[in-house]
């Protein structure tokens, strides 16, 4: 690593490039590269090397690092700055990108591995820039590049995909009419700084970014595209997009009161669609749309305890998020299904597997000694402290639910409940590999002896007092909490009055997108073809008056012919000749 860093010292050059944009290269290079471990090897270094710049870039005792300045006319563009908050989301990222690297060892697909760079050097780049073009740029190019992970998922993916591309294109049109409106009110500063909302530009930021994040009912390209991704692609989707964004509200919003009902509901609708849902990989993206709540919330709330804790639930979500996604998809690869209703048993045949999933349950529903556990309860704390005890219990009923849908339902279909009689192979090696380091990451970051303080030391802001999770009030609480939903679970089950896991695929709010889209589409189609019809009616009946009107006055025997000798011709002699006169006369 020494070498590693007299080589850079010597490169000033890499001083002035974002991180990002060596993994899009990469990306880019693996598009040429035949299919092999030196690919492979490719797609994993990357990130690594990434993480090995930001690292030796960012000084922790200096505010910030700026570099990649860019001079268009009056418009300076800053595409590099890492500070403290911009590092934890670069490192993260970096890391997401290795575990998602050696998870798709097994695929043999060119266009995956090309377009996960693309998109992990997107994300990178992203959360790394100084100024609001470069955003949008590595915004828009984060949902080009995925797209294509979702098109690899089949068929059925293909409609999926272009729904996505197309809201998140338009989330990028906003980002960027938003930002040219706050700059024009700033001076021409396009730093990305805070944006607030006393401006027009500012609120079409807010909603951009409430598209790519999710807000209630913008979130439904979450439920629409994930599961028809490919299982690698899914895996690979859960890590940057929505994360991209709550970084973007982060560094642009913190503070704004109406994200504090906004992530409050964003916290409790997701669990009654996730209860009833049957696709597990649905169910896993409802429960995104749940912790993301947590996360807009506290961005909301602003202070330096729930800003603390939302950027460290964003880290700890990504692993265990990626975790649960990874040991669906590993079922999904050995059974070719995430279906409920046709899984159960597999703890039989895939027991690692099955463990991986129980930790990344245990982890995103807040167990003590796992993931979640040393977070979530720091935006909590926040509410209280703030007196915002409504949405307080909102994100109280949200925990149980989440408890209740990702940490029991999930695990229990898949792997316990009725046996599918299904016997298949564990998972392969890359993917084990994978959903273990992810399991380490959600014991390590929740070790109540150094764990968790190595995840505060990356905390941005300074927090008045030093935030303990392990005292006896906070576990006590939150067992309580816990075994109330498995209780409740067990209860229902037992009594037949869970809701049965149907092969169905329930309706969300893009039902009514989709049926009144429809509706408007054809409604538009009809009018027009009425429109056009009578249009044309009108323009035959002028055209015709008009020619009649002519040959009768014009033609040999019309009105004009009674007073001129040569009818038409002269007519039109005469008139040439007149502008002939009025040229000669007006050039003098």
């Amino acid at each position: 690593m020494n070498e590693f860093f007299l080589i850079t010292e010597h490169f000033s050059i890499l001083k002035q490039i974002n991180p990002g944009f060596w993994v899009i290269l990469a990306g880019l290079i693996c598009t040429l590269l035949p299919i092999g471990h030196a690919r492979k090897a490719f797609v994993i270094a990357a990130p690594i090397f990434a993480g090995l710049l930001i690292f030796q870039l960012y000084d922790v005792n200096s505010t910030e690092h700026l570099g990649g300045v860019l001079q268009f006319g009056p418009v300076e563009l800053t595409t590099l700055r890492i500070d403290e908050l911009s590092v934890v989301w670069g490192y993260l990222f970096c890391l997401a990108g290795v575990i998602n690297g050696i998870f798709a060892l097994h695929e043999k697909c060119r266009i995956t591995d090309s377009s996960a760079l693309v998109y992990t050097g997107a994300a990178i780049a992203g959360v790394l820039a100084g100024d609001m073009v470069t955003l949008f740029v590595m915004w828009e190019l984060t949902a080009i590049s995925s797209v294509f992970l979702i098109w690899k998922g089949g068929d059925h993916a293909y409609a999926a995909g272009i729904r996505y591309l197309a809201i998140h294109v338009l989330s990028g049109v906003m980002l960027l009419a938003g930002a040219v409106l706050h700059a024009q009110a700033n001076g021409g500063d396009f730093m990305f700084n805070d944006i607030g909302l006393d401006s027009p530009g500012g609120w079409l930021m807010l909603l951009a970014m409430g598209i790519k994040v999710g807000f209630p009912g913008l979130h439904m390209w979450m439920q629409d595209a994930y599961p028809k991704a490919s299982i690698t692609g899914t895996v690979i989707l859960a890590s940057f997009t929505t994360k991209f964004a709550v970084y973007a509200l982060a560094r642009g919003f913190a503070g704004a009161d109406i994200l504090i009902w906004i992530g409050a509901i964003m916290t409790c609708f997701p669990v009654f669609f996730a209860v009833v849902e049957n696709d597990l990989r649905r169910v896993l993206a409802f429960s995104l749309n749940n912790q993301l709540g947590f996360m807009v919330c506290g961005i909301g709330i602003g202070t330096s305890l729930a800003l603390n804790g939302v950027v460290g639930q964003v880290f700890v979500h990504v692993i265990f998020k990626g975790l649960l996604f990874m040991s669906i998809g590993a079922v999904m690869y050995r059974t070719g299904t995430a279906k409920a209703s046709e899984l159960g048993g597999l703890f039989r045949s895939m027991p690692f597997t099955t463990v991986a999933c129980l930790i990344g349950a245990g982890s995103i529903a807040a167990f003590p000694m796992l993931a979640a556990f040393v977070t979530k309860a720091m935006i909590l704390a926040a509410a209280v402290e703030e007196h915002l005890y409504i949405p307080f219990l909102m994100m109280l009923f949200a925990s149980a639910g989440v408890m209740e849908h990702s940490g029991i339902k999930v695990p229990h279909f898949t792997f316990f409940a009725h046996d599918s009689g299904r016997r298949v192979k564990e998972a392969p090696w890359n993917m084990l590999l994978a959903m273990g380091i992810a399991s380490f990451l959600c014991f390590y970051l929740a070790w109540p002896w150094g764990g968790y303080q190595n995840l505060y030391a990356l905390m941005p802001y300074p927090m008045e007092y030093a935030y303990k999770p392990y005292t006896w009030d906070h576990v006590v609480f939150q067992m309580q909490l816990l075994f109330a939903a498995i209780f409740a679970f067990t209860l229902l089950k037992r009594f037949k009055l869970y809701p049965a896991e149907r092969r169905a695929e329930i309706l969300d709010a893009d039902w009514m997108y989709r049926r009144m889209g429809l509706n408007v589409a054809i409604w538009g189609s009809a009018m027009w073809d009425r429109l056009s019809v009578h249009t044309s009616r009108i323009r035959t009946r002028t055209l015709s008056n008009v020619g009649r009107r002519l040959y009768q006055t014009f033609s040999p025997a019309g009105a004009a012919s009674e007073a001129t000798p040569s009818g038409l011709a002269a007519v039109l002699t005469a008139g040439l000749l007149f502008v002939v006169l009025m040229l000669g006369y007006f050039a003098r």
